[in-house]
This record gives C-alpha cells, structure tokens and sequence, in this order.
C-alpha cells in the first residue's frame, strides 16, 4: 500500500509519544489507533518503566479495541506506531483483530541500532510482524522518520 502523507502525519504522533516515553524515563515507543474514518480513537506510549514489561502502548491499543470496537471496526482501523510491533504486540493485534499496522522503523533497524550501543538483546526474539501476524498488513518503515526514532533510543541508551 505505501505510506501516504496522512499515514506521515499520524506516525509524526507516535514519534511524539515515543519522545513523551523518553521525557517520563521510559522507553521510547508511541501509538496511535485511527479508524476507518481517520478518527483518532486511542494513542499511548509505553510504560514500562513501572516494572510491568507488557505495557506497551500497541497492547495496550489491543486492548482497548477488545473492550470497546466491535469486530468490523476493529478489522478497518490503522494502527501507527513509532517502532514495529514485538512478537507479544503482533499476537495480540492479530488476536483481537485490528487491522493494518504502518511503522516508522522496523525491528531490524532497532536490534541494529541497539547492537551499536552495547545494549544487551531482549529476552524475546525480535520478529517481524509478518513471520508472528501473516494477515496482517504492514507498511514501513519510513525512512523520514526512522532518523528521529533511532536519536530517541540513542538518547535512552547512551552512557
């Protein structure tokens, strides 16, 4: 599909999330859920910091589009986000039935840019959404504002 410039405009959000994250001392992730219609019907960021390693901000959405869209709307809603989906976050959107997922920067570039700065793996696998969620459809990442994401992780890793 491509990422169009209103795509731009709402991962343009997530990074702003993403920078929120890093303000507050968590890490540097943002989402934005929007529906069919390009309302904007949830965002957050993560929120990991407090010691639960599953408040990521695309779970989160999961979540909430489990409690509150019905299954049509959930299927035609976009979520944006700042970093791809990890595997727990693509099971979950998969699971709940969300619809397709636009990123500024992809898993790969994170494990590379985090690999640079001697910041020890994850204990999860970093797969792409694809390999976890293969009907889902993805688009990213986008190479004007993966730069900024990967200046935000740089910020929260750097001696």
């Amino acid at each position: 599909m491509g990422i169009s410039e209103t795509d731009r405009k709402h991962l343009r959000r997530c990074v702003e999330l993403a920078r929120e994250a890093l303000d507050a001392g968590d890490e540097p992730f943002g989402s934005v859920l929007v529906s069919a219609r390009g309302e904007v019907l949830f965002e957050d960021r993560n929120r990991v910091a407090g010691g639960d390693a599953t408040r990521h901000p695309e779970f989160e959405i999961a979540r909430w589009a489990a409690a509150r869209l019905a299954p049509e709307q959930r299927s035609s809603a976009t979520v944006y986000t700042s970093g791809e989906h990890c595997p727990m976050c693509s099971a979950a959107h998969a699971w709940v039935g969300l619809g397709r997922i636009v990123h500024a920067s992809s898993s790969a570039q994170l494990v590379r840019w985090l690999q640079e700065l001697g910041v020890p793996p994850a204990p999860v696998a970093a797969l792409p959404i694809s390999q976890v969620a293969p009907g889902v459809p993805v688009d990213g990442p986008c190479p004007d504002l993966a730069p900024e994401v990967r200046e935000l992780h740089q910020s929260r890793h750097r001696p």
